[in-house]
């Protein structure tokens, strides 16, 4: 046995912390995996059980404390606990068993999270930056340790998931889709920042519970809002210029003008509007492997047309002109319903970016009655209203196509259209089905479907690797394009054959380097990078990609 004056000591150099701080610097504590002679060297000794764990024991340590658990939101905190005191740990357990995780982290189990934000929080993570500060916004970010960021994700708070106006309770969808950058395509995490505009809530239990952590006041609107948005992009612009911004969860009559203010000014996206057509585009891709039609015979109904369904919308139609149609034609085939009926020219209350897609017909007042007039080939849900895809409504679609394609992609699984096992069994297991939140295996008639999940994590970490291998100045909608392509593409036969239009979860790293190689290979070939060009961009994206492991 090798005596302590044996002990050889470190190779590494001392860490900026040492003792009872390095033990509490998620960056750098390794918890029990220190080895006895950084113990010795780094004044550990005595601070920690005398045992030294092995990262595969810590994980599967980790593994055992959160299956033994029976409520998701008790595993999510779990997991935030881990992340605020581990990180290394934190994501090692998320890498190493994805498709069990992601749920956790993200939807569905974030959106709950999002609700009791007040009562569940521990200790601060991100930056929050109130109305109150307008004027200060630099000062503020200035005060975020990390000074190359790299990635921001930032949301108002104003229209978490399905679940509305959750005010400062929306930092945890900016904290779960930054955990989803580094676990599903490697970004590593000292380069992301994730940031709450909180211009306050209009949601009354909000304002009047002891516990919520926003400013209490209304929202502000108008110039106010804008100067603030603003504001903030400039600060960031100053602080961070290679810095990609991410927009999330805004209401819809603020993330497209905000899109469209920045979108050929700086690098940005909105995950909710073009994240979530790509994923939209590659399930689509997919599923004409099964039908053996063309992308531009296709005709789609959607139920919802605010920002999301106009962004599928247009990315279809772009997808559409790109093999060889009319993009006015393009746009034609796509559809729009809503709370006030089908989207027609004759209609008065059309925002300027619902026009494109308004049909030349008389009006349509209910769902199903659309579906018969319009005879889809797929119908998309992203309404956040749960049920609206009926019985009736699915059976139209089946008695219309041989292989209807359904994609309630409302979330969380609370707000989906309807269920896999409903489209399934209502279509006589002819649909081809993906949804939003994740639904276990169906089985009709002793055949057993798997449901695909339209999940943007098959989007927007892999841009954002491509983002940050390339220092991309911008993010187009054509990058888009290209994810869906390289998505749909990596979908086996095997999957196909039991209806699972998207790659599988258990895979998603792989997947996602795979995307981020096309769209880094795009970024670099239209002139958009501003790192130099590589002999070899695979090895450029996997040269950058974060794999958790303590330092020796």
């Amino acid at each position: 046995m090798t005596s302590q004056t044996e002990l050889k000591a470190p190779t590494t150099k001392p860490p900026h912390a040492t003792g009872y701080a390095l033990l509490h610097n998620p960056r750098l504590n390794k918890g029990t995996a220190f080895t006895e002679a950084e113990r010795r060297a780094w004044g550990l000794e005595g601070l920690l059980p005398p045992a030294v764990l092995p990262m595969e024991l810590q994980v599967a340590r980790r593994h055992d404390e959160i299956a033994r658990l029976d409520n998701d939101l008790q595993k999510y905190l779990v997991l935030s606990d881990l992340q605020a005191r581990n990180e290394t740990l934190f994501y090692a357990v998320l890498m190493a068993d994805p498709a069990t995780y992601m749920p956790l982290v993200y939807t569905p189990t974030v959106g709950e999270a999002c609700q009791k934000f007040g009562h569940i929080f521990r200790q601060p993570r991100g930056v929050y930056l109130p109305i109150s500060a307008k004027g200060r916004l630099k000062e503020l970010l200035s005060h975020w340790p990390e000074k190359d960021v790299r990635f921001i994700v930032v949301t108002d708070g104003e229209r978490i998931l399905g679940l509305g106006d959750l005010g400062a309770g929306g930092m945890g969808i900016p904290l779960g889709k930054l955990a989803l950058y580094t676990a599903c395509a490697g970004v590593p995490p000292q380069y992301c920042l994730p940031i709450v505009l909180d211009v306050g809530t209009n949601t009354q239990s909000l304002l009047d519970d002891l516990l919520y952590l926003g400013v209490r006041q209304h929202r502000v609107r108008g110039d106010e809002y804008t100067a603030f948005v603003d504001e903030f992009v400039d600060a960031v612009e100053a602080l961070y210029p290679k810095c990609c911004i991410q927009w999330e969860d805004f209401a819809n009559f603020n993330a497209v003008p905000i899109l469209a203010r920045y979108r050929d000014k700086i690098c940005t996206f909105n995950d909710d509007i073009q994240g979530t057509a790509g994923i939209a585009l590659a399930g689509l891709l997919a599923a004409l492997r099964l039908t053996g039609q063309k992308l531009t015979d296709q005709r789609f109904l959607f139920l919802g047309a605010g920002s999301a369904a106009t962004g599928i919308a247009e990315l279809i139609s772009l997808a559409m002109a790109r093999d060889g149609a009319d993009l006015a034609e393009a746009r034609r085939r796509n559809a729009l319903f809503d709370i006030n009926g089908l989207l027609v020219t004759g209609r008065t209350d059309l925002a300027d970016f619902q026009k494109p897609f308004a049909q030349d017909r008389t009006p349509v007042l209910t769902f199903v009655e659309a579906v018969k007039a319009l005879r889809p080939t797929g119908i998309i849900g992203v309404s956040t209203v749960p049920k609206l895809f009926s019985r009736e409504v699915i059976e139209a679609m089946a008695s219309i196509n041989e292989r209807p394609i359904i994609f309630p992609y409302s979330n969380p699984t609370s707000r989906s259209e309807c269920t896999a096992e409903e489209a399934y069994q209502w279509s006589d297991g002819r649909a081809i089905f993906a949804s939003g939140s994740p639904f276990p295996p169906v089985e009709i008639a002793g055949r057993r479907f798997v449901p695909g999940q339209g999940n943007n994590v098959y989007i927007f970490p892999a841009m954002g690797m491509a983002v940050f291998a390339t220092e991309a100045s911008r993010v187009t909608e054509e990058m888009f394009i290209v994810a869906a392509h390289a998505v749909a593409e990596q979908v086996s036969q095997e999957n196909l054959s039991v209806g699972l239009i998207y790659p599988p979860q258990s895979h998603i790293f792989e997947a996602s380097v795979h995307v981020a190689e096309r769209i880094a290979a795009y970024i670099f070939d239209k002139g958009l990078a501003r790192a130099t060009r590589p002999k070899d961009i695979s090895a450029l994206i996997r040269a950058k990609v974060y794999r958790p492991a303590y330092s020796e």
